[in-house]
């Protein structure tokens, strides 16, 4: 049953900053460029390219995309593998998917100029002249405020010598994953690949014949094809700011390993949602607090997930900083920093099968255990009394990530393998929630991708509850994996 009533919180000093998600969207390129905008070009465009690396890199600047990898290393070794063919490009990921992350889209929606300066600093350290944003062509929103502002950046010549659009592909969670986001470009499907970006990067034109393995040993990339910087959308929003003000300045927030600040999302079974930025090191009891609101009125938080990528968070967790090195420590991970909180009203278990769901429909299928595991995983949920299913469960996890070339089955994995933990009778009644808690009307706790957050509260993508594995929506599975039933059609621009 649920937990004692709330006890009244004691009035705390606000935890959120503004570095790079502007409270009140920026209206105009000319608001932006009165504010300081633009700034960070040219400090950036004042030194060698090789000064703008290091600079990132002594910053510390992590990459928010969810691993968390060295910007300044990332920038560098991109630029090490450059070709004889061209500059490498450089492409924004905007492709956001994660369940329960909505801050890129936040970050477009309030200030796009902040992104689109980052990223053209990252041009002149690779002396690019491509610059491609690459976002959901679902996303109308955040499409039309991009369109405005490349228009607005282009007119007044920030960007001159550099092409600059905005591409658009399918709403498959793999579009986020930055070599299947790559393979979209080129004209084909949200696959991802083995080759890295570095190595490898996007032929825009998709000419047929091409090479996919890259001569290792002069680092010439596959059929010609340069390298390409990808970097997500909060990642390029820090970049500004650290040639604006320096690496010392941008290390004064945030911890030694994880410096700087992270852009949260709140959403699932608490008083509010929302996205806000706080300083990395943020104990995540705070952001929970300060930006969802506590817990609903009546209840008790028992977890959360970051996302469908780490595994899960008992509340005795929450007290743990939001860095990369902290999370780690603990077995989970900061992951895109988009948290679904659970309350004692909450059935985790359907939460599990949810999220198996999820991951076992969006796979390709290029990898068989991936798609085969994962699906059998998924249906092990349909029954919660059938000992066989979760003996079967057990043995398909442990085989589900085999040979994988993305981070899909490692995360299929690692997220059930630790909420079993939690579900199983045998771990205790200790923040077990009830599952008849929600008898009443509660609404059943949603484990989907966002469609917005509006007045406080997210909505969410229901059409992914009707998604077949091969990836149609409605009507019968045609059995069919993505991968064996792909054909090679360029998404609408």
């Amino acid at each position: 049953m649920s937990g004692a009533p709330s006890a009244p919180r004691p009035a705390a000093r606000s935890v959120v900053v503004e570095r790079v998600l502007d409270r009140r969207p920026c209206p105009n390129l000319a608001a932006y460029v009165a504010g300081g905008g633009f700034g960070g070009v040219e400090a950036a465009r004042a030194v060698a390219p090789a000064v703008v690396i290091e600079t990132i890199a002594d910053a510390g600047l992590r990459g928010r995309g969810g691993a968390g990898f060295p910007t300044g290393v990332k920038w560098r070794t991109v630029l090490e593998y450059s070709s004889p063919e061209g500059p490498p490009p450089v492409v924004v990921n905007a492709a956001e998917g994660e369940p329960g992350s909505f801050k890129d889209r936040a970050l477009l929606r309030a200030n796009p100029y902040r992104v689109i300066e980052g990223a053209l600093i990252a041009c002149h350290a690779l002396a690019a002249s491509e610059l491609v944003i690459a976002t959901k062509e679902t996303f109308a929103t955040e499409i039309e405020r991009l369109r405005s502002a490349i228009a607005e950046v282009v007119a007044a010549g920030w960007a001159d010598g550099i092409d600059v659009r905005a591409e658009f592909g399918p709403s498959h969670y793999l579009f986020g994953e930055e070599t299947a986001l790559l393979d979209v470009l080129g004209g084909g499907e949200p696959f991802p690949r083995v080759t890295p970006p570095y190595r490898r990067g996007v032929d825009f034109m998709n000419e047929p014949g091409r090479d996919e393995t890259p001569d290792l040993a002069t680092n010439d990339p596959a059929g010609g094809t340069p390298p390409v910087l990808v970097n997500n959308v909060e990642t390029f929003a820090n970049v500004p700011g650290i040639l604006a003000n320096g690496a010392e300045w941008y290390r004064q927030l945030g911890t030694a390993e994880s410096p700087g600040t992270v852009v949260c999302t709140v959403v699932g079974s608490t008083e509010r949602h929302g996205v806000a930025e706080v300083p990395m090191g943020t104990p995540l009891t705070l952001a929970i607090d300060e930006i969802g609101g506590g817990p609903r009125q009546g209840h008790r938080l028992v977890g959360a997930i970051s996302g469908v990528a780490n595994a899960y968070l008992p509340v005795a967790a929450f007290d743990t900083p939001l860095s990369y090195e902290a999370m780690d420590e603990i077995g989970s991970g900061l992951g895109s920093a988009g948290f679904i909180v659970f309350d004692d009203a909450d059935d985790l278990r359907d939460v599990a099968g949810q999220i198996s769901r999820f991951l076992a429909v969006e796979s390709c299928g290029q990898c068989e255990p991936c798609k085969r595991d994962g699906l059998a995983i998924s249906a092990t949920f349909d029954d919660p009394d059938d000992a066989a299913a979760a003996g079967e469960r057990r043995e398909r996890l442990a085989t589900v990530a085999d040979s994988a070339r993305c981070s899909l089955a490692r995360q299929h994995r690692d997220v059930i393998t630790s909420m079993l933990d939690v579900i199983d009778p045998a771990a205790g009644p200790a923040d077990v929630p009830d599952s008849d808690a929600g008898a009443g009307g509660r609404e059943r706790a949603l484990v989907l991708p966002i469609v917005d957050i509006v007045e406080g509260r997210a909505t969410f993508d229901e059409r992914q509850l009707e998604k077949n594995p091969d990836w149609s929506v409605g009507g019968a599975d045609s059995g069919a994996w993505p991968a064996a039933a792909a054909t090679q059609v360029r998404v609408t621009r």
